[in-house]
């Protein structure tokens, strides 16, 4: 069972998203929150295993919230819901350790399995919309060095930047299953990642989303 956290300022839409996921067998709402001050409060004394919180929201907003909900002994993973899809707020929760976001029209289903995916612990990053959000924040940067990151490391960092799974992964650089999951725990370890979403964004970072594919 999935133990689901909402944070939002609306409660009707609160409620909506719940009655959503509590009608799905493997989820279960146990906890709701009307701001970010309360989503940390309940994050730190219930067992969630996602916390969905929106970015704009009274007393503490969502991008605190995260922050505050990722340094807990045993954070959930964060999911953010935001209204615009270039909200620069959706970025700064990025790298405060949410492991993605949806736009709030999304459909059902796609929010459902949202919920799922980022429970499994993996990442949840549309293309279409994050990789404009990090490329409008990272134009002006200087690219981030990764010290430690050996050549093959690099291109699967390369990969994940531009959005390809680890099947994906396997198949573009002929390596096992195994092999390709060691790279990302190296990659995780080497560049200090919570998680997938972290090494988009050092990938993003780095300039590795504007070369061109390392394997193509």
């Amino acid at each position: 069972m999935i133990r689901v956290l909402l944070a939002d300022d609306e409660p009707l839409y609160r409620n909506t998203v719940r009655l959503l996921l509590d009608a799905e067998p493997d989820i279960e709402v146990v906890a709701e929150a009307g701001n970010g001050r309360e989503a940390h409060e309940l994050a730190a004394s219930r067992s969630v295993d996602v916390a969905v919180l929106d970015v704009r929201m009274p007393s503490v907003d969502g991008i605190a919230a995260t922050t505050r909900i990722t340094a807990l002994p045993r954070p959930p993973k964060v999911l953010i819901l935001t209204t615009f899809d270039l909200d620069e707020a959706v970025y700064a929760t990025l790298r405060a350790g949410a492991s993605g976001f949806l736009l709030k029209d999304v459909p059902p289903p796609r929010l459902i399995d949202a919920v799922r995916t980022v429970a499994s612990g993996e990442a949840l990053l549309a293309p279409s919309v994050t990789h404009r959000l990090i490329e409008e924040f990272l134009r002006a940067s200087s690219p981030r060095p990764l010290p430690g990151v050996t050549p093959r490391e690099r291109e699967v960092l390369a990969l994940i930047t531009h959005g390809l799974s680890n099947s994906e992964i396997e198949q573009r650089l002929h390596l096992s299953r195994h092999t390709v999951k060691t790279h990302i725990g190296h990659l995780l370890a080497k560049l200090s990642a919570r998680d997938r979403a972290q090494l988009v964004i050092a990938g993003y970072e780095a300039g590795l989303n504007a070369r061109a594919d390392p394997a193509g």
